[in-house]
């Protein structure tokens, strides 16, 4: 049940960011702490979306892909529901986990930094 909340929150971070109503970086400071591959998947999609702002402004054809893209993600977890296999296997290959703010000053940055990029 734990994990169908969370869902459902983390479908309406996303269409708040999606209608200008929030920021990324305040939405994804906002995300449950949840092992769900589905949220994770989310957050990373987020970042990507926010990762990927030249290139959304650049080509407005990529943007409204992009933004149909985090629409269906927002709409399928807003229903508690899980999303499609292959949108999470897009993701989970490259990350792991959903990056927390750092604990034990300097040590947990390098930590965390390590963790982010892979090594």
């Amino acid at each position: 049940m734990e994990d169908i909340n969370n869902r459902k929150f983390v479908g309406r971070l996303i269409y708040s960011v999606l209608t200008e109503h929030r920021s990324v970086r305040e939405a994804i400071l906002l995300f449950p702490d949840s092992q769900d591959k589905n949220i994770e998947c989310a957050y990373h999609a987020l970042v990507h979306f926010e990762a990927d702002e030249d290139l959304r402004y650049k080509d407005y054809e990529y943007r409204e892909e992009q933004n149909d893209y985090l629409e269906f993600i927002a709409q399928t977890l807003s229903e508690g529901k899980s999303l499609p296999r292959n949108i999470i296997a897009d993701y989970e290959e490259y990350y792991k986990g959903i990056a927390h703010p750092w604990i034990n000053g300097t040590k947990g940055f390098i930590k965390e930094f390590l963790r982010f990029i892979n090594i």
